[in-house]
């Protein structure tokens, strides 16, 4: 009767109308709105990119400007907002946000998880960036900043900048290092609270210790730039006397805030590329980083004592004889954890089997960039040379040496490095090393021989000078040398546009690297992994391909020396593993 009862039972009918397809938005839409830190790193990375390009630009007109004396290519005036938005678009624009580029597509994947922390207000950082570039070069409809980018009162106080261009100056500061600060918080709960399973301290990738150590910093050092750049504007336009001497200010007070900010900012901006250049060579070296904790020991060290060296920028100002002294010493200091690192970065290429791919050139050209750059810094820590080279194309040299010649060639390496990990293709190696060998002698011919233009007293921030200067010839060497680093600049920018569209099919695990990010498909799915795999090490990419190799007994091929070797009793080791 139960069975008569079901048969007779009536079958629910379902009308469809019309087939519910899944809802399609433009992709545009998707970006605009879009919380997955992959593509806001990309977004990142492109924009900061863009500003390095305009950047570069103007530089080269400046350098175009003293090729030859009494040039009239450019005014004095033109000349001063050149400077200010070079200076201000490679600090605040390019190096310091084109980390959080770096750390907001890699470090969630380098750490094991699926997103940062607080996705919105990364995404929130992101747009604040945007924000603040566009504040900052919607004054080439009007009247641009050209107090420099360090913006010294009284240059940049209302009687002798009176045009919006300052104050949008300040805005850019406030705008980007809230932009920073939000990123450094993300980054600093993500690498805290968000690590995957075995993930211990010791096994954290240098690349993530330098991020955090630079979150570390910016959050420490951005709210005293934001103080400063307040009490700026409030005395330009709200009648204060911070900074005027007339009225009991001092502009020494701002060269002290401003510094206490801006030398940590110095670290903050070639930390990543330190973090960057340790992930490479152990790759490239097929070995694994000599040292590792002297390295990540020294990052935390020269972050402390980078907030004890800001006085070294005011050997000039009046201060007292054991105040130059103390901070002369502090700048010898901070040198010894810096040479820890060269020293282990060598080791590590010592009696490796070296893979000659486009990463490593570049690393290896930050390495020597860096190495010129830190010893003339040392020349310049000792005060009373300070005083003869202070305000002389000696310290544009050195300061290009660490920025130019350290972050940005260690940036560029890491773009290739990652390139088939963003992208799922590999990046041209031939037009890689073509690019090299272009930016970096391009690089030393502009940079190096500016060293003997200051020695010979040629002043920083000037337009033109007199043909009996005896300078003529090194400017145009330097002026020539900078069209040879933009072409190979040029190279890598046009490599990357299309092997992004063209390059080889790159795999998950193109270099066989070594971290975690590794582990998953290229480019990443959204979810970033299908399972989060446990840490055994602080190489665990290694430790999952010899855990393939006693699974399927197929040697992983690495290009290197990187040997896994069966013994009879691979089914007892695997049975430990």
């Amino acid at each position: 009767m139960a069975t008569t009862d079901q048969a007779l039972r009536p079958v629910p009918q379902i009308l469809v109308h019309e087939v519910d397809r899944p809802r399609t938005r433009n992709k545009w839409l998707e970006w605009v709105t879009t919380t997955d830190h992959k593509k806001i790193g990309i977004m990142y990375l492109v924009l900061t990119f863009l500003f390095f390009i305009l950047g570069g630009t103007e530089a080269l007109l400046m350098r175009t400007q003293l090729a030859v004396p009494n040039n009239t290519l450019l005014s004095g005036e033109t000349y001063n907002e050149l400077l200010t938005l070079h200076g201000t678009t490679m600090i605040f624009l390019f190096v310091v946000p084109v980390a959080a580029g770096f750390g907001n597509y890699f470090i969630p994947l380098m750490v094991g998880t699926r997103d940062v922390a607080f996705p919105r207000l990364n995404a929130l950082s992101f747009w604040l960036l945007l924000c603040g570039g566009v504040v900052f070069y919607a004054t080439l409809f009007w009247h641009p900043p050209e107090a420099g980018w360090w913006s010294y009162p009284p240059l940049s106080s209302i009687e002798y900048s009176p045009s919006g261009g300052q104050d949008a100056w300040i805005f850019l500061i406030h705008l980007t290092g809230l932009s920073s600060l939000l990123g450094a918080i993300n980054f600093y709960v993500t690498i805290v609270n968000m690590r995957a399973p075995g993930l211990s301290w010791g096994r954290l990738p240098v690349f993530v210790w330098s991020i955090l150590v630079y979150s570390l910093l910016l959050i420490i050092a951005l709210p005293v730039v934001a103080a400063a750049v307040t009490m700026l504007l409030a005395d330009r336009h709200f009648g204060t006397h911070f900074f005027d001497p007339v009225d009991h200010g001092t502009p020494v007070l701002w060269e002290n805030l401003f510094w206490f900010f801006g030398h940590p900012e110095v670290y903050i901006m070639i930390l990543p590329a330190f973090g960057i250049v340790s992930e490479v060579l152990p790759v490239f070296s097929r070995k694994p980083l000599f040292g590792f904790k002297a390295v990540v020991a020294s990052t935390v060290v020269i972050a402390f004592l980078a907030t004890l060296v800001w006085a070294h920028h005011l050997f000039t100002a009046p201060l007292p004889l054991v105040v130059l002294g103390f901070f002369m010493l502090s700048s010898f200091l901070i040198g010894i954890p810096t040479g820890v690192k060269i020293f282990n970065w060598i080791g590590t290429l010592w009696r490796g089997s070296l893979v000659m791919a486009t990463p490593l050139y570049w690393a290896l050209g930050f390495i020597a960039n860096f190495v010129i750059g830190g010893i003339t810094g040392i020349f310049l820590a000792v005060f009373p040379v300070d005083w003869q080279l202070n305000d002389t194309y000696f310290v544009v040299a050195h300061l290009h040496y660490v920025l130019m010649g350290g972050a940005a060639f260690a940036i560029i390496g890491g773009v290739y490095y990652w390139f088939p990990k963003i992208t799922g293709r590999m990046a041209s190696e031939r037009w890689g090393k073509i690019s090299f060998w272009v930016a970096f002698v391009g690089f030393n011919a502009t940079f190096f021989v500016q060293h003997a233009l200051g020695l010979s007293g040629m002043p920083r921030r000037i337009y033109t000078y007199q043909p009996n200067m005896g300078w003529s010839t090194y400017n145009l060497i330097s002026s020539i040398g900078s069209y040879i680093l933009a072409t190979g600049i040029i190279i890598s920018m046009l490599n990357f546009v299309v092997s992004a569209k063209h390059g080889k099919l790159a795999g998950p695990d193109p270099w066989k690297a070594n971290t975690l990010e590794w582990f998953t498909t290229s480019p990443p799915p959204p979810h970033n992994f299908d399972v989060i795999p446990r840490v055994r090490s602080f190489e665990p990419m290694r430790d999952i391909r010899r855990e393939v190799e006693l699974r399927t007994r197929v040697t992983q091929k690495t290009g290197g020396s990187e040997q896994f070797v069966r013994a009879p009793s691979d089914d007892k080791q695997l049975a430990r593993t």
